[in-house]
This record gives structure tokens, C-alpha cells and sequence, in this order.
């Protein structure tokens, strides 16, 4: 097969803890199957950028990686990335900053990847670029020459048309797609909005899995990512998980666990999460001493103010519950800003009678899955599903709710709380049965064949494509 190479913000290299998220797994068995290389920035920051590139090679899987300046973190990622792309792409344009130096930095960095990227492509590589960091990328690395087929995937979703057009500058970076010849998204909801923007702000044309902008056709496609479900299944039944899952069994003296577990952001719902579950205490008094709700919630991009804010309030929020509700032997939330290894975690997701997860919008949401594959299948919890999540689509035995509405969330709690032990087991095999087929290494199938035959005649589709060019 032709080399594959990955272009991300950041890069993961294997471990043997075996503790890395499922996208870098997927990656990492793709790469060592092409002999690729694994290229993005190494986290680290150097006074003056000079394009060194560190190679290193761990477990079969080779990586490159570049340093950035302080001013190319503040502008690129912090700044565009996550200040001004991240909160417009999630619907809070209330929250989105918009800057000339961020968008400079934003192109500036990409400009660096291209530079510093196109040495190492060969004419028969295939391109792979992750993530809205990245969008102007495929059209800078053509503009230094290179035809080579390239793929590219987001990752969040994409938004309505209303709402993109408030981003400066916003047809210039949608036109930097039309560079891949294969682009991603994992619902037809995101795959939909941006045809929907293409034909009105660009006049281009759809048809099917193609799109026309002037004399350029690309595929565009609803890929969804899974998770390893096999992986994550067997890491359910791990001694590690095994002894985490008797920890938390004993502390919580025979309650019912429900469970949360989030990077702390602001598009993961959790003020609603915990208003919701106040509402749901306020409402069944007779529940009180039975539950208890366990929110994981990691920081991250806590340089970014709005990020700050949310933790603070988060704090206050469940301070005030446990104030309100809590007894001398019992706390109805316990907040933990820690993260977890898969292992553990999974003994934690097996352990909890309801998954909570309530994103107010979300690319995907692999913890929807992630507490599936982690269930016993003789005694499974049941997941409760905010019906804004990209996984929505799929898990839809899930008890689907609007987060908005405390009241839908208490009733749901409440629902799955009482669930009958068949029912539970009918909703769990279900989407048990999607987890396991359309798996992490499904949705790689799915992108890079499409992406293989693209432009080299396999198909009926890549045959129009090239006559499209």
C-alpha cells in the first residue's frame, strides 16, 4: 500500500500502558501497516522557530515533530484555534473571539507545517490531515507543488451556515478544503451544513458524495469514529478494572452510581448536568441517600479564560448541591478533576448503573461509547444520551434527552433508575452490536479507502472524480 502520513496538531506516540485514546490506536495501526510517518507539534515551545524536525520511532510507528514559538501557541492554538474555531464550531458565537493576530498566527503555523512537512513527501504518499488546526493545510502543501491524494477529517462539528458566515474571512478558509480530495465529517447533520454553506455563500454545486466549487470536485462523506470496543471490553474485565470496580462498589455502600466523564469544557453541558441532576433531587426526595452522580472532569486549555470560568463555576455549582442535599454520610456529587487510564476507568463505567453524558454539542462523544463497551453484559447500566451528540445518531437505544431541559434530564434519571434488568439488556445489545461493528478500525476502513480510490481509477466514483478534474 502507499505510505500514509498524518499530519495533526499533536502527535501520540505508543505506549505500553496501552493507555492512548482510540483515534491515535487507529492511526498508529495505519502507519505501521504503510510505513507512514505521524507529523505535528511536539507540545514544546523554542525562542525562534528554525524548522527542526525531531524524528523519533517507538513500537513500529514513526513521528516528526516541530517546535513553536510562544507567539505561534498564543495565536495559533490558544488564539484561532480554541478562542475563535472551537466555541463558533460548537454554536457559542457569544463565546468566539475574533482577531487579526490570531487568524495571522493561525496561517503562519499552518505555513510551518507545509514548510516543514513537504521534504517528506514522496510522490505515491497519501495525506491525512486531522482537525480543524489544520484546514488551510492540503491547499498550501499544493501550492508548493505536491498532487499527492489528500484526506482530511473534522473531528467537531461543522456549523450552520447563520452561524459561520459571523467568522472573517470565512469563504476564503472553506475554499482551502476544496485542496483534499476526500474530506470527513462524522454525521449528516455536519456532512449537510457544509453543502448547505457551499451552495449558498460559494454557488458551488452538490451532487450525491460530490461537490463542485468552480473546476474542483471533492467527495465529501459521513464517516462516524468509533472506539476499540474489543479492547475496551477486555479492559473491563482487567484485574486493574476489576479492583477499581470493587473500590468504588464499596464506597458507595450499596448507592446507585451514575457517572460523568469530560474534559472540563463548556460544550460538554455539565452546568446543565448538574442542574439537571438538582432538579432530579429536588423531585424524588425518596432518592435522596440512594445516588450518587460522579463527575471526572479533567482541566484543559486553561490558559484560555473562558475555560477558567467554567471550572469556577462548575465548583461553585456543586458546592451549593452538596451543601443543599449532602448528610453526614452521604454526598450526592462527587466532583474529581483527575483523569483516569483506560483500565481503571472502564472498572469506573462498570461500576455506575447510569452513563450521563449530555455534550450541548458534539462532533462525536467516544464516552457514550466507551461506557457501553465497558458493561456487563449479564447486569448493563443504562446510558442516558443528549441528543446534540454526533453519537446520537447511532446509539439510539440510549435514553436520548435535550440537556437543556432539567426536568427531561430528572425524569430520564428517574427512567433509567427503575429500568427492568430485560430492557436494560435488550438496549445495551443493541448498541453493543453498532460499537462493535462500526469500530475505530471501521471508520479508518472507511476514510482511506475512499481516499485510496479517490484519484486512482478503483472505482466508478473515482473515475468521475478524475474526470471532474
Amino acid at each position: 500500500m502507499s505510505r500514509l502520513i498524518v499530519i495533526s496538531n499533536r502527535v501520540s506516540r505508543p505506549n505500553k500502558s496501552g493507555n492512548q485514546g482510540g483515534l491515535a490506536v487507529a492511526l498508529a495501526q495505519a502507519l505501521r501497516e504503510s510505513r507512514g510517518i505521524w507529523v505535528g507539534w511536539s507540545g514544546e515551545v523554542t525562542e525562534n522557530f528554525t524548522g527542526h524536525i525531531g524524528f523519533s520511532e517507538d513500537e513500529g510507528v514513526k513521528t516528526a515533530t516541530i517546535d513553536l514559538e510562544e507567539q505561534d501557541v498564543d495565536e495559533y492554538y490558544n488564539g484561532y484555534a480554541n478562542k475563535t474555531l472551537w466555541p463558533l464550531f460548537h454554536f457559542r458565537i457569544d463565546l468566539a473571539e475574533y482577531a487579526r493576530d490570531f487568524e495571522g498566527g493561525y496561517n503562519r503555523v499552518n505555513q510551518r507545517f507545509a514548510d516543514t512537512t513537504s521534504p517528506l513527501i514522496e510522490p505515491e504518499d497519501i495525506i491525512w490531515v486531522q482537525d480543524y488546526h489544520m484546514i488551510p493545510l492540503g491547499q498550501m502543501l499544493r501550492d508548493k507543488g505536491h498532487k499527492n491524494r489528500m484526506g482530511f477529517f473534522l473531528h467537531i462539528p461543522w456549523p450552520p451556515t447563520r452561524l459561520l458566515v459571523s467568522l472573517p474571512h470565512h469563504t476564503k478558509l472553506v475554499q482551502t478544503l476544496f485542496a483534499y480530495d476526500v474530506i470527513g465529517f462524522h454525521t449528516e447533520e455536519w456532512l449537510e451544513s457544509f453543502r448547505h454553506y457551499v451552495e449558498r455563500e460559494m454557488n458551488g454545486t452538490v451532487n450525491g458524495d460530490f461537490v463542485t466549487l468552480g473546476d474542483r470536485t471533492i467527495q465529501a462523506i459521513a464517516c462516524p469514529i468509533g472506539i476499540n470496543a474489543q479492547e475496551y471490553a477486555s479492559a473491563a474485565v482487567s484485574e486493574p478494572a476489576r479492583r477499581m470496580f470493587e473500590k468504588v462498589r464499596r464506597s458507595l455502600q450499596d448507592r446507585s452510581m451514575i457517572v460523568g466523564v469530560d474534559r472540563l469544557d463548556y460544550s460538554k453541558g455539565l452546568e446543565e448536568r448538574f442542574n439537571g441532576y438538582a432538579r432530579f433531587l429536588k423531585d424524588h426526595p425518596e432518592q435522596h441517600r440512594k445516588v450518587v452522580l460522579t463527575q471526572i472532569a479533567p482541566p484543559s486549555r486553561g490558559e484560555v479564560e473562558s475555560y477558567q470560568q467554567i471550572r469556577a463555576t462548575l465548583d461553585a455549582i456543586a458546592g451549593r448541591i452538596n451543601g443543599e442535599y449532602s448528610d453526614v454520610d452521604w454526598t450526592p456529587i462527587r466532583y474529581v478533576n483527575q483523569g483516569y487510564p483506560r483500565d481503571k476507568l472502564s472498572g469506573i463505567y462498570r461500576a455506575a448503573r447510569i452513563g450521563l453524558v449530555t455534550p450541548l454539542r458534539d462532533g462525536m462523544n467516544l464516552v457514550a461509547k466507551e461506557y457501553v463497551a465497558a458493561q456487563d453484559p449479564e447486569d448493563p447500566g443504562v446510558l442516558i444520551l443528549s441528543r446534540f451528540a454526533g453519537a446520537a445518531t447511532q446509539l439510539k437505544d440510549a435514553l436520548l434527552i435535550n440537556p437543556y431541559s432539567p426536568e427531561e434530564m430528572s425524569d430520564a434519571i428517574t427512567r433509567a433508575l427503575a429500568m427492568p434488568l430485560d430492557e436494560r439488556k435488550r438496549r445495551w445489545r443493541s448498541m453493543m452490536n453498532c460499537v462493535e461493528e462500526q469500530d475505530i478500525s471501521w471508520w479508518r476502513r472507511c476514510f482511506t479507502e475512499r481516499l485510496m480510490a479517490a484519484r486512482n481509477g478503483d472505482s466508478k466514483d473515482a473515475a468521475q472524480v478524475e474526470t471532474a478534474h
